[in-house]
């Protein structure tokens, strides 16, 4: 398969999102192409995000849940941060409404654990972080709370109750995942600070392709594979992602793991994704072949970037 072969077959799939991202990600078309238009429209009507949203209650929480962290993966923390990563409007109205609900949810809780000196959970306080970026709450008083949150764990070297009190590379991709979201200009110097001690864990003092981070278990088999959708969990492609998004990809420690992503390429030029929570999440997300383009769509951009792979035209 040739460079302009994988765009195709990324612009078979059904899920408009991914052919959205293809447009603007891959193919360089700007917001208000009639192409990215139509793929906008259609990420509005058809598919999963209409039908997350249509579970949506008038609060802004998702109906049926236990709390906003329960069921996994359904409720509204989860959905939220799903929803983000399909590229849903941040600005449509029930989006911020989703985000308003969360920042209300967690405003005690986290006033109480700042006080106290808290740390841990890097994961959930990044994930929300970056679904209420995406949504418009930058201006948020919550929102600097949430990054002295972060700061905090990157002082107290990452490390997470769940993980037996030892730094987490989970909980540092996703702080980092919710810091990517922050314009650079809008980055001082006590996030910029956060961000590098991030990058110098996950790839200076530990290995990504080695997977040599401190542990109280097993290394979890996910780490080697492709997945999407992933949640509070991270493997080598999410890291690498995180890591393209902070423009940091000539970071001597992400060269092994760029090399192992190219070899993880099929005969054919595309990359098998799995979704291991594929019964616990929204149905309708985890056809097999489409998560095979998310995992093939997200490798292709992260290897442009890295320079590994050729230009791709644009097509006619």
């Amino acid at each position: 398969m040739n460079d302009s072969d994988i765009i195709q077959w990324l612009m078979l799939a059904k899920t408009p999102s991914i052919r959205y991202f293809t447009h603007r990600l891959l193919l360089g078309y700007p917001e208000g192409d009639a192409r990215v238009e139509a793929e906008q429209r259609e990420m509005k009507t058809t598919g999963l995000i209409p039908a997350m949203l249509r579970h949506q209650t008038e609060a802004g929480c998702w109906s049926g849940e236990c709390s906003y962290y329960t069921p996994k993966y359904t409720s509204t923390h989860w959905s939220m941060l799903l929803l983000a990563e399909l590229g849903t409007d941040g600005s449509d109205p029930r989006l911020r409404k989703g985000a308003a609900f969360m920042l209300t949810a967690i405003r005690d809780e986290l006033k109480i654990t700042l006080e106290k000196g808290g740390h841990g959970l890097s994961c959930f306080w990044g994930n929300l972080l970056r679904y209420a970026l995406h949504c418009g709450q930058a201006d948020n008083s919550q929102i600097q709370d949430i990054i002295h949150y972060l700061a905090n764990d990157a002082q107290n070297d990452w490390c997470c109750s769940y993980n037996g009190g030892l730094p987490c590379a989970w909980g540092t991709a996703r702080a980092l995942w919710g810091l990517a979201a922050l314009p650079v200009h809008q980055r001082p110097p006590k996030v910029e600070a956060t961000i590098q001690s991030g990058l110098t864990f996950l790839l200076e003092d530990h290995h990504l392709i080695e997977a040599d981070y401190p542990t109280s278990g097993q290394v979890h088999p996910l780490w080697f594979l492709l997945n999407f959708p992933l949640y509070y969990q991270a493997d080598i492609l999410f890291v690498l992602r995180v890591v393209t998004e902070l423009r940091a990809l000539d970071h001597p420690g992400a060269h092994p793991a760029l090399e192992w992503l190219v070899s993880q390429r099929r005969p054919g030029g595309r990359w098998h994704g799995t979704s291991l929570f594929w019964r616990r999440t929204w149905p309708g997300l985890a056809e097999s072949e489409e998560t095979s383009r998310w995992v093939s769509l997200f490798s292709t951009i992260i290897l442009r970037q890295a320079g590994m792979e050729p230009f791709v035209t644009r097509l006619t």
